[in-house]
């Protein structure tokens, strides 16, 4: 499967979020970012710029993408509105989340671009794999503790 069959699955797996999934397409076609609602197929966990660097120990977006995808396994937004912007990691509707983060879910909308086509507002920092494939709550959360210690450490 070439990689733009693979993006459009995952780009149909997405849109099937929404209700009316030609309704984000079209919004994919004219804006490049989707209001998706969340609940149905994923929520998000908000995570901090400052809390995600921390944890990962840099700012800089190709080494946070190669730790945060070793991590997670899985895709994580960024909102590009400012140089704060924070992070959003998908995970599954059910996964449990006790974290200090902010979990989004139902009647909540979260803006996502198309898979391969990165915007000005907001970015796929780890792009999905596969149709379905999310990041484990788990995992996120062995990862933001090391971001505490590590913030008292760094100078």
């Amino acid at each position: 499967m070439t990689t733009a069959e693979n993006r459009r699955r995952i780009g149909d797996w997405l849109a099937r979020a929404d209700p009316d999934p030609d309704n984000v397409w079209a919004q994919w076609r004219q804006h490049g970012v989707a209001l998706i609602p969340l609940g149905r197929r994923f929520d998000a966990v908000r995570v901090s710029a400052e809390r995600v660097h921390a944890a990962v120990g840099s700012d800089q977006v190709r080494a946070v993408a190669d730790v945060l995808g070793a991590w997670l396994a899985g895709p994580v937004l960024r909102d590009l509105r400012s140089s704060l912007g924070p992070y959003y990691v998908l995970i599954a509707p059910g996964a449990a989340w006790d974290g200090v983060e902010e979990r989004l879910s139902t009647d909540t909308y979260l803006g996502v671009p198309r898979p391969g086509h990165p915007t000005v507002l907001t970015r796929w920092i780890v792009e999905p794999r596969t149709p379905g494939r999310l990041c484990d709550a788990r995992h996120l959360r062995a990862l933001l503790r090391t971001a505490d210690p590590l913030r008292a450490v760094v100078p």
